[in-house]
């Protein structure tokens, strides 16, 4: 069968102007970064924290990372494990800590300790700080099986930590 042949039967088959109405769209490449970058609010009232300010590539430049431990390196050990307990922490910290964290959670692990690190803000007494502090760290070291150190600063107020308005 000849190329010319096969042209007509596919013609046959398959009608051209059944493949007319279908057609590819392309675009130029835009090289937009969108993710972790806060949009500008119409009157620039948004707050946002320094933390929130560095867009994701100022990254180890002008910010650090949430999650400090070695098992992310190559023949790092419990790399999953790490990951999940980060993510379970994390969500303990702001259900247990509800509405006071005013910046991130940082979490610092080193050798078989935890160190949970954040500012929250002075809206209860220091009677009900002190017992979250305690409550949240035994917890935490029977859930994980390891020591578990909380490091809090406080701020009187929740505009204290604003670096800028976008």
């Amino acid at each position: 069968m000849s190329i010319n042949n096969f042209k007509q039967v596919l013609l046959k088959l398959y009608p051209l102007h059944q493949h007319t109405k279908y057609a590819i769209h392309t675009t130029a490449a835009c090289l937009k970064a969108q993710a972790g970058r806060y949009r500008i609010s119409p009157k620039k009232d948004f707050p946002l924290t320094y933390e929130m300010a560095n867009p994701p590539h100022q990254i180890a430049h002008r910010k650090s990372w949430n999650s400090w431990n070695t098992s992310s390196v190559q023949g790092g050990l419990r790399t999953s494990e790490t990951a999940v307990e980060d993510v379970f922490i994390r969500r303990f910290m702001t259900g247990t800590w509800h509405g006071l964290f005013v910046s991130e959670i940082i979490i610092k692990r080193q050798h078989n300790m935890i160190r949970i690190a954040g500012i929250v803000r002075q809206s209860i007494s220091p009677r009900k700080m002190y017992f979250l502090i305690g409550y949240t760290e035994e917890l935490l070291s029977f859930w994980l099986q390891c020591p578990t150190k909380l490091e809090l600063q406080t701020i009187a107020d929740r505009r204290d930590v604003i670096f800028k308005y976008i």
